[in-house]
């Protein structure tokens, strides 16, 4: 029997004249996805997509590719399904064979049927019927219920083919990366920046991974928790370039030279920005990520999110600014990062924090402080040039 994975597209169908350019973009990273698990074809037609594999290889690891197919931004929804003739004959057969183990497990079951084909004889309703009445006389223990049903089957008559499936997974939605552009991520080890980078990329955001370290005051475990978040971000968002930037002189020069230790972490914010934009446009990046969430911590009041803002002209887009932790955690936890970020390694973040920063900083005292530390601006830059970089790749 030939069976195929069917996707639709969601919002992507809205965009009008730009609708081509997401469908091309949406295509390359589903064909991508099945790389390595044998040949596939991947088209769309009448606003779904058609993921079929074409030879036996590809036959074995159609859950796999199904899975990766899951999480791929631009996928509203997707289902497993067998295609067939369109004769009502062949739509009925395959129907009770093809999903013959989820209607021996339901009780009760509903038909919903689509004709998008005109010309098929039965219009959707008549369809709808028919199969179902063919499925009771073959499953006798079922019962009908149109409003709560334990399996419903679907069966769509579309242009070339008639497709039975049961009901759709939901899909990653949003829109395919990266077709709204890239952005600077500032990754720490935490929780919300992975789930700020999976927002954003759900807007068809394309990420460069920028994460900060302070080493010896930050382990090799700590950085290489930050890697394992990167990585399992790529099963969402594809490749990540990902710089690990060594962060240990600008930092000791901050705890050294700074007139007010409770402006550390602000300014420590703006240093860590600085360098971010030096990374920004070394690719390409119209605009940086941070998960901050408004007054989560001392450096996420307005007024040091404005301090912070001010000292580069890119826009900060913080998905995040508006969620409490449980919801954050929430995202967290649907995504896979959870329990990496509560890892108890140490972040740089969090080294030389004083007791009671400053939730209110002025920036004319900022701009005084960084006045007298001539040198900070050339640390930064050595940082940035010292980076490390990594193009990270989605696990296979």
């Amino acid at each position: 029997m030939r069976e195929i994975i069917l996707a639709t597209m969601g919002e992507m169908t809205l965009k009008g004249l730009n609708r081509k350019a997401f469908e091309s973009t949406l295509l390359k990273t589903l064909r991508r996805r099945a790389d390595g698990l044998g040949n596939w074809q991947v088209r769309t037609a009448q606003s779904a997509i058609y993921i079929e594999p074409m030879d036996e290889t590809a036959r074995q690891h159609t859950r796999q590719v199904f899975e990766r197919c899951a999480k791929v931004f631009g996928v509203a929804a997707l289902s497993r399904a067998a295609v067939c003739e369109k004769d009502y004959a062949e739509i009925s057969a395959t129907a009770a064979d093809y999903l013959k183990e989820e209607l021996l497990a339901a009780k009760t079951f509903k038909v919903k049927a689509r004709r998008a084909d005109k010309s098929f004889p039965l219009n959707s309703l008549e369809l709808a019927a028919e199969l179902g009445g063919d499925l009771l006389e073959k499953y006798t223990h079922l019962k009908v219920d149109v409003h709560n049903p334990d399996f419903t089957v679907v069966a769509e008559v579309r242009e070339n083919a008639a497709y039975l499936h049961g009901a759709r997974q939901k899909g990653a939605g949003g829109l395919p990366v990266p077709s709204s552009g890239r952005a600077a991520l500032m990754l720490s080890g935490g929780i919300d920046s992975p789930v700020a980078a999976w927002l954003m990329a759900k807007r068809g955001l394309g990420l460069v991974a920028v994460h900060f370290a302070s080493p010896p005051y930050t382990s090799p475990r700590a950085a290489a928790k930050v890697r394992t978040l990167a990585e399992i971000l790529t099963e969402w968002c594809g490749p990540i370039p990902y710089y690990y930037i060594p962060y240990t002189a600008a930092q000791e020069y901050l705890r050294d030279t700074l007139p007010k230790q409770d402006y550390f972490t602000v300014m420590m914010r703006r240093s860590m920005l600085r360098i971010t934009r030096l990374i920004a446009e070394r690719e390409q990046c119209e605009a940086v990520v941070t998960g901050e969430s408004l007054a989560q911590v001392a450096s996420q009041t307005l007024s040091a999110l404005a301090c912070t803002d001010a000292v580069q002209d890119l826009p900060v887009l913080r998905p995040c600014i508006g969620m409490d932790k449980v919801e954050i955690t929430d995202i967290a936890r649907k995504i896979g990062t959870f329990e990496t970020s509560i890892q108890p390694y140490e972040d740089c973040c969090t080294i030389f924090t004083p007791p009671h920063p400053k939730t209110k900083p002025k920036m004319i005292d900022v701009e005084r402080f960084e006045a007298v530390m001539p040198e900070l601006n050339t640390l930064e830059a050595e940082a940035a040039e010292k980076a490390e970089f990594e193009l990270i790749m989605p696990c296979k």
